[in-house]
Protein backbone atom coordinates (compact mmCIF):
# COMPACT_ATOMS: atom_id res chain seq x y z
CA UNK A 1 0.00 0.00 0.00
CA UNK A 2 1.40 3.43 -0.98
CA UNK A 3 0.77 5.93 1.81
CA UNK A 4 0.09 9.50 0.59
CA UNK A 5 -0.34 12.92 2.20
CA UNK A 6 -1.98 15.66 0.13
CA UNK A 7 -1.26 19.37 0.70
CA UNK A 8 -3.63 21.78 -1.10
CA UNK A 9 -5.09 25.03 0.19
CA UNK A 10 -8.32 24.87 -1.84
CA UNK A 11 -10.73 22.58 0.03
CA UNK A 12 -12.65 21.39 -3.05
CA UNK A 13 -9.46 20.51 -4.94
CA UNK A 14 -8.07 18.76 -1.86
CA UNK A 15 -11.21 16.64 -1.58
CA UNK A 16 -11.21 15.82 -5.30
CA UNK A 17 -7.56 14.74 -5.27
CA UNK A 18 -8.14 12.53 -2.23
CA UNK A 19 -11.21 10.98 -3.86
CA UNK A 20 -9.29 10.25 -7.08
CA UNK A 21 -6.51 8.48 -5.20
CA UNK A 22 -8.71 6.65 -2.70
CA UNK A 23 -10.45 4.66 -5.47
CA UNK A 24 -7.10 3.03 -6.27
CA UNK A 25 -6.62 -0.32 -4.54
CA UNK A 26 -2.91 0.22 -3.83
CA UNK A 27 -2.97 3.87 -2.62
CA UNK A 28 -4.10 5.11 0.78
CA UNK A 29 -4.50 8.83 1.57
CA UNK A 30 -3.33 9.00 5.19
CA UNK A 31 -3.56 12.76 5.62
CA UNK A 32 -4.73 16.05 4.17
CA UNK A 33 -3.34 19.52 4.87
CA UNK A 34 -4.49 22.98 3.78
CA UNK A 35 -1.21 24.81 4.34
CA UNK A 36 2.49 24.04 4.23
CA UNK A 37 3.15 24.07 7.98
CA UNK A 38 0.30 21.63 8.59
CA UNK A 39 1.64 19.38 5.81
CA UNK A 40 5.16 19.45 7.26
CA UNK A 41 3.93 18.40 10.71
CA UNK A 42 1.70 15.71 9.20
CA UNK A 43 4.55 14.27 7.12
CA UNK A 44 6.97 14.30 10.04
CA UNK A 45 4.41 12.45 12.17
CA UNK A 46 2.94 9.99 9.63
CA UNK A 47 6.01 9.38 7.40
CA UNK A 48 4.13 8.94 4.09
CA UNK A 49 5.70 7.34 1.02
CA UNK A 50 4.64 10.28 -1.17
CA UNK A 51 3.61 13.89 -0.54
CA UNK A 52 1.42 15.43 -3.24
CA UNK A 53 1.59 19.22 -2.84
CA UNK A 54 0.56 22.45 -4.52
CA UNK A 55 3.21 25.18 -4.95
CA UNK A 56 1.34 28.24 -3.69
CA UNK A 57 0.01 27.66 -0.18
CA UNK A 58 -0.26 29.74 2.99
CA UNK A 59 2.41 29.61 5.72
CA UNK A 60 4.89 27.54 3.68
CA UNK A 61 5.05 27.01 -0.08
CA UNK A 62 5.20 23.61 -1.70
CA UNK A 63 8.79 24.35 -2.73
CA UNK A 64 9.79 25.13 0.87
CA UNK A 65 7.96 22.00 1.97
CA UNK A 66 9.80 19.90 -0.61
CA UNK A 67 13.15 21.26 0.57
CA UNK A 68 12.30 20.49 4.20
CA UNK A 69 11.20 16.90 3.45
CA UNK A 70 13.55 15.94 0.61
CA UNK A 71 15.49 13.43 2.73
CA UNK A 72 12.48 11.59 4.16
CA UNK A 73 9.61 11.78 1.66
CA UNK A 74 9.19 11.54 -2.10
CA UNK A 75 7.43 14.65 -3.40
CA UNK A 76 5.17 15.38 -6.34
CA UNK A 77 4.32 19.00 -7.10
CA UNK A 78 0.82 19.35 -8.55
CA UNK A 79 0.17 22.85 -9.83
CA UNK A 80 -1.46 25.12 -12.38
CA UNK A 81 1.91 26.78 -13.06
CA UNK A 82 3.26 25.51 -16.39
CA UNK A 83 6.38 27.61 -15.95
CA UNK A 84 9.86 26.25 -16.44
CA UNK A 85 11.24 28.33 -13.58
CA UNK A 86 8.88 26.65 -11.11
CA UNK A 87 9.82 23.20 -12.42
CA UNK A 88 13.49 23.93 -12.09
CA UNK A 89 13.07 25.24 -8.54
CA UNK A 90 10.92 22.19 -7.66
CA UNK A 91 13.62 19.80 -8.87
CA UNK A 92 16.30 21.77 -7.02
CA UNK A 93 14.14 21.52 -3.87
CA UNK A 94 14.03 17.74 -4.17
CA UNK A 95 10.72 17.03 -5.94
CA UNK A 96 10.53 13.77 -7.91
CA UNK A 97 7.40 14.72 -9.82
CA UNK A 98 5.88 17.82 -11.38
CA UNK A 99 2.35 17.51 -12.77
CA UNK A 100 -0.07 20.12 -14.02
CA UNK A 101 -3.58 20.19 -12.59
CA UNK A 102 -5.04 20.04 -16.09
CA UNK A 103 -3.35 16.67 -16.78
CA UNK A 104 -5.66 13.67 -17.29
CA UNK A 105 -6.85 12.24 -13.95
CA UNK A 106 -5.50 8.74 -14.65
CA UNK A 107 -1.96 10.15 -14.77
CA UNK A 108 -2.14 11.09 -11.09
CA UNK A 109 -2.26 7.55 -9.65
CA UNK A 110 0.37 6.35 -12.12
CA UNK A 111 2.63 9.25 -11.11
CA UNK A 112 2.20 8.40 -7.41
CA UNK A 113 3.13 4.76 -8.12
CA UNK A 114 6.17 5.69 -10.19
CA UNK A 115 7.50 8.23 -7.68
CA UNK A 116 6.88 5.81 -4.77
CA UNK A 117 9.14 3.32 -6.58
CA UNK A 118 11.91 5.92 -6.85
CA UNK A 119 11.18 7.21 -10.34
CA UNK A 120 10.49 10.69 -11.68
CA UNK A 121 7.40 12.03 -13.40
CA UNK A 122 7.73 15.33 -15.26
CA UNK A 123 5.88 16.80 -18.23
CA UNK A 124 8.40 16.33 -21.12
CA UNK A 125 7.76 19.70 -22.81
CA UNK A 126 8.10 21.56 -19.55
CA UNK A 127 11.25 19.60 -18.69
CA UNK A 128 12.94 20.60 -21.95
CA UNK A 129 11.96 24.22 -21.45
CA UNK A 130 13.21 24.28 -17.83
CA UNK A 131 16.83 24.19 -18.88
CA UNK A 132 16.69 26.91 -21.54
CA UNK A 133 16.86 29.94 -19.23
CA UNK A 134 18.52 29.92 -15.82
CA UNK A 135 17.09 31.80 -12.84
CA UNK A 136 19.49 34.72 -12.27
CA UNK A 137 18.22 35.59 -8.78
CA UNK A 138 19.83 34.58 -5.50
CA UNK A 139 17.56 33.25 -2.75
CA UNK A 140 17.79 36.53 -0.84
CA UNK A 141 17.06 38.63 -3.96
CA UNK A 142 14.05 36.42 -4.63
CA UNK A 143 12.81 36.78 -1.05
CA UNK A 144 13.19 40.59 -1.05
CA UNK A 145 11.66 40.93 -4.54
CA UNK A 146 8.69 38.73 -3.59
CA UNK A 147 7.92 40.98 -0.61
CA UNK A 148 8.39 44.12 -2.70
CA UNK A 149 6.04 42.68 -5.32
CA UNK A 150 3.44 42.21 -2.58
CA UNK A 151 3.63 45.94 -1.89
CA UNK A 152 5.92 45.91 1.15
CA UNK A 153 8.12 48.97 1.69
CA UNK A 154 11.89 48.71 1.99
CA UNK A 155 11.55 49.50 5.70
CA UNK A 156 9.00 46.72 6.23
CA UNK A 157 11.14 44.23 4.27
CA UNK A 158 14.22 45.22 6.26
CA UNK A 159 12.37 44.76 9.54
CA UNK A 160 10.89 41.38 8.54
CA UNK A 161 14.22 39.99 7.32
CA UNK A 162 16.48 41.62 9.93
CA UNK A 163 18.37 43.60 7.29
CA UNK A 164 19.20 47.28 6.94
CA UNK A 165 17.14 49.34 4.50
CA UNK A 166 20.30 49.95 2.47
CA UNK A 167 20.87 46.21 2.12
CA UNK A 168 17.26 45.73 1.00
CA UNK A 169 17.70 48.49 -1.60
CA UNK A 170 20.90 46.80 -2.82
CA UNK A 171 19.12 43.44 -3.23
CA UNK A 172 16.26 45.12 -5.09
CA UNK A 173 18.66 47.04 -7.31
CA UNK A 174 20.53 43.83 -8.20
CA UNK A 175 17.29 41.99 -8.98
CA UNK A 176 15.98 44.87 -11.12
CA UNK A 177 19.28 44.99 -13.02
CA UNK A 178 19.48 41.22 -13.57
CA UNK A 179 15.92 41.12 -14.91
CA UNK A 180 16.31 44.20 -17.11
CA UNK A 181 13.34 45.83 -15.39
CA UNK A 182 12.61 49.51 -14.86
CA UNK A 183 11.47 49.21 -11.23
CA UNK A 184 10.69 46.73 -8.45
CA UNK A 185 7.09 46.15 -9.57
CA UNK A 186 8.15 45.29 -13.12
CA UNK A 187 10.99 43.10 -11.79
CA UNK A 188 8.56 41.18 -9.58
CA UNK A 189 6.16 40.73 -12.51
CA UNK A 190 8.93 39.43 -14.80
CA UNK A 191 10.23 37.04 -12.16
CA UNK A 192 6.72 35.80 -11.36
CA UNK A 193 5.91 35.24 -15.06
CA UNK A 194 9.03 33.12 -15.44
CA UNK A 195 8.29 31.14 -12.28
CA UNK A 196 11.28 32.48 -10.36
CA UNK A 197 9.24 33.99 -7.49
Amino acid sequence: MIRVVIAEDQAMVLGALAALLEIEGDIEVIGRAQNGEEALALCQREKPDVLLTDIEMPRMTGLELAAALRRTTRIIILTTFARSGYLRRALDAGASGYLLKDSPAEQLANAVRRVAQGGRVIDPELAAEAWTEADPLTDRERQVLRMAGEGETSAAIASALNLSEGTVRNYLSEAISKLGAGNRVEAARIARDKGWL
